[in-house]
């Protein structure tokens, strides 16, 4: 089966509800159709996300407007179990991604954003006591359903995906990149998904607020070449460092987490956006300290 398009950037709503913004259903509204209008189709979701609420409130601006649904790709993840009042079942932070946990799971994503489908279902976090065969059943159950109609996996490493991709297919990994996280580019988790024809999702893309950080003791170094790449490319700082991931040949989709409709523009902008070959290893140079080999 063909993985379902998703847009790049993915609008990443973690910190739209409780954990941040704490948005109104209008606030939820709005910012997702003004995403629409910015080409901004792809939302990022987890169960856990506003101790289990944020799904919820997402799903009710979808319900004010029965027509959105249709253009939407709504991505969540599962597979935490968090201490919550909402969750008085569980006593400890843990893993669960048994096969009857990930179909509750998703059946209970489903009511909360008022939907029949997922477009895409991530595994949030490896789990050390995952049973690859209970989870491709339960995503061969789902998918079947029509209940999913991708699947992936957020912060495996290479052989966790080729222990899980013997059984089902992958078609994502969301996991952490950026000019200050170049853990990807050295510990085979980007060959892994080109081995694969996995679409790697960057969370955190812009390093977690580096260019606010002048404590970062490479900080000056970046942020003084991606300014002299902004000059030459005439754009911002923030494109150049999305368009440093962009230029990667696995094809590297930004998750920009952000309650801001400006910030989500500029990696929209930033996702036409290839760096030539030199440029993106003097990017390199400036996070290292050092030239390559």
């Amino acid at each position: 089966m063909k993985p379902v398009s998703i847009s790049s950037p993915v609008a990443g709503c973690m910190r739209w509800g409780k954990w941040g913004a704490e948005f109104s259903t209008a606030a939820y509204r709005q910012i997702i159709e003004e995403c629409l209008q910015n080409g901004i189709n792809s939302f990022d979701h987890a169960d856990i996300y506003g101790d289990y609420t944020t799904e919820a409130e997402f799903g009710r601006a979808l319900k004010e407007d029965l027509s959105l649904r249709q253009h939407i790709r709504i991505i969540t993840k599962c597979g935490i179990q968090m201490l919550a009042a909402n969750r008085p079942d569980h006593n400890i932070k843990s893993y669960n991604t048994s096969k009857e946990h990930i179909i509750a799971s998703v059946e209970r994503s489903l009511k909360n954003f008022g939907t029949e489908y997922l477009d895409v279902l991530l595994i949030h976090r490896p789990d050390p006591l995952l049973n690859p065969l209970e989870v491709a059943e339960a995503v061969t159950h789902l998918k079947q359903q029509g209940k999913i109609l991708s699947f992936g996996v957020s912060n495996f490493l290479p052989h966790q995906v080729d222990l899980l991709a013997a059984h089902t297919e992958i078609n994502y990994n969301q996991i952490e990149i950026s000019v200050i996280q170049l853990a990807a580019f050295a510990n085979g988790m980007l060959e892994n998904c080109m081995h694969h024809n996995i679409v790697p999702m960057a969370w955190a893309p812009l390093g977690g607020g580096l260019l606010s950080d002048e404590a970062h003791p490479r900080f000056r170094s970046i942020t003084a070449t991606a300014s002299e790449l902004a000059v030459k490319y005439e754009t911002g700082l923030n494109e150049i460092l999305l368009a440093w991931l962009h230029t990667h040949p696995s094809n590297i989709i930004s998750v920009i987490g952000t309650t801001k409709i400006e910030r989500l523009v500029q990696a929209k902008i930033a996702a036409s956006i290839r760096l030539e070959r030199e440029d993106w290893f003097k990017l390199l140079a400036a996070a290292t300290g050092e030239d390559v080999a």
